[in-house]
């Protein structure tokens, strides 16, 4: 991170999720003011404590206030997605007549000190707009026919009163913004200064729903208009909304799958790099890829390896990396529109499965299987679950690990203690989509073309597990792809990544990685 002109140091606020904007004591009078207003003469910044050269000379101020070029861009498209967010707000608008709607997309969130966390929108905003940027905020005012939208954002930075410069969120320090008049001609909403929406809404009149958890300073404008009912029920409508993907989403996921084999094939071409340091060179070799073609991991990857593999949610990557173990890698590129492929391989490193493991893992190859073939409209949500499990548990009793009848090993759950979680979720702008979704709806539910979902059975033998032979402990096979349900049945959008055992064996020499 650069030092900064010593000229005049920005302020350096303090965020959390859902924060204001920046501490008063901290922040130059006359800039980003909640009122948006601004003064003939920019104010003084507080200093930092240890800050080089606190004070700005008149002259300085006055300089930096003329000289810029003319920037406003006339040639904008609304974004790819315009028309689908469209008819999603009108779908969200039949929903709730008479309402006013509120949407926040989000504030930055402090990492350490005067850094924040890489912004990411709240995937209901990001989902009603196709905009991205923090501070925004979304409002659908109530009308005899409807809702009239409104998208309230952070203005281009002021260069009279100085603020694009002294603020730390000024444009010379954190880039160009988009003008309220590009933003309109990108999201086809009416745009304004979002500086004034906690003053509207203060005044609003009427019942009022609001997405929570986001922007605080948005709640405590409706704190005596809301109910934490009502807006609960709002939130799990927008989920439900999600279920059923679009042309859009469905062209989205599917990219992100292609980026993520890519991903794939960049990890095991570095294997043996992985092997010399340890589970983070996986881990900094596919967030290059995701970097590269997308805006981020959809989630923190698990590059897991040996007995690292049998956790789960195995996101500390500092393990090594062996000759003779398997890798489970779960990952997940998330596109620059934030939706998420959720994939997970498990590799031999050298390239060869022992005959054990082979055992192990074809097992998991034939659950999911079993698994994906239930996948097909109008077929019940956990039937896939159900498929994957009865032939996971076909094989933990055929091995001697349980004692059955399998019907009463599915019965008990006793399975459980090797496959350990459900066999998929729904996927989309987060890696685990809809989550807020009625149970009815979503597990309890029926499968509908457009829904896309994971399959990913897995089985887990504990390092410590007493109950298993030895040389099963401390092996962890997870397989997981992403499934779009289809009129007919389903498509594996994954598919590009080989599953069975002999495939997986071929690709990975054809990447080069021979076994000993």
């Amino acid at each position: 991170m650069g030092g900064g002109p010593v000229e005049s140091p920005p302020t350096c606020p303090h965020r959390e999720r859902g924060s204001t904007d920046v501490a008063d004591d901290q922040r130059p009078e006359t800039a980003e003011s909640p009122e948006g207003t601004a003064a003939d003469k920019p104010a003084e910044p507080k200093p930092r404590k240890n800050g080089l050269a606190p004070k700005v000379s008149d002259e300085l101020a006055e300089n930096m206030k003329s000289g810029w070029a003319d920037t406003e861009r006339t040639d904008l498209e609304p974004v790819a997605q315009a028309e689908h967010t469209a008819r999603r707000r009108a779908a969200l608008s039949a929903r709730f007549p008479g309402e006013r709607l509120v949407v926040p997309a989000g504030r930055l969130k402090t990492r350490s000190n005067d850094t924040e966390y890489p912004f990411r929108a709240s995937v209901e905003y990001a989902y009603l707009t196709g905009d991205q940027t923090e501070n925004g905020v979304l409002v659908l005012e109530p009308t005899a026919e409807g809702h009239d939208a409104a998208l309230y954002l952070l203005p281009r930075s002021d260069r009279d009163n100085g603020e694009f410069w002294l603020s730390a969120q000024g444009e010379l320090w954190v880039g160009r913004r988009q003008s309220l008049t590009e933003a309109e001609r990108r999201y086809g909403v009416p745009c304004a200064d979002v500086r004034k929406v906690a003053a509207l809404l203060t005044e609003a009149r009427g019942p009022v729903r609001v997405v929570r958890s986001y922007d605080a300073t948005v709640e405590a404008a409706l704190t005596d208009k809301v109910t934490a009912e009502r807006d609960a029920e709002f939130q799990t409508f927008l989920s439900e909304l999600r279920l059923v993907k679009d042309d859009f989403e469905i062209a989205e996921l599917t990219f992100a799958c292609e980026a993520t084999a890519r991903g794939f094939e960049d990890v095991v071409k570095v294997l043996d790099r992985a092997q010399a340091t340890s589970e983070r060179y996986i881990e900094g070799t596919f967030f290059l890829r995701a970097r590269v073609e997308g805006n981020d991991v959809g989630y923190g990857s698990i590059c897991a390896s040996g007995p690292n593999a049998t956790t789960l949610h195995w996101v500390r990557n500092d393990g090594s990396v062996n000759d003779g173990d398997l890798l489970l890698l779960d990952a997940g590129v998330e596109t620059r529109e934030l939706y998420t492929a959720d994939v997970t391989r498990t590799l031999p490193v050298n390239g060869r499965f022992t005959e054990l493991q082979r055992k192990i893992y074809d097992a998991v190859y034939d659950a999911q299987e079993a698994g994906i073939a239930a996948v097909r409209p109008g077929a019940k949500y956990g039937d896939f679950h159900r498929a994957a499990q009865r032939v996971l548990t076909e094989r933990l009793v055929e091995w001697g690990l349980v004692e059955g009848p399998v019907e009463r090993v599915l019965e008990l759950g006793l399975q459980r203690r090797w496959t350990l979680h459900g066999t998929g979720h729904m996927l989309g702008l987060d890696v685990h989509d809809c989550a807020t979704a009625r149970r009815e709806t979503y597990a309890d539910g029926t499968l509908e073309p457009g829904m896309c979902l994971t399959v990913e059975p897995g089985l887990y033998f504990q390092a410590d597990d007493l109950t298993v032979p030895e040389e099963y402990r401390g092996i962890g096979v997870r397989i997981e792809d992403d499934i779009l349900v289809t009129e007919d049945g389903c498509r594996n959008l994954s598919e590009m990544l080989p599953r069975r055992s002999e495939d997986v064996e071929r690709w990975m020499a054809d990447l080069g990685v021979a076994s000993a």
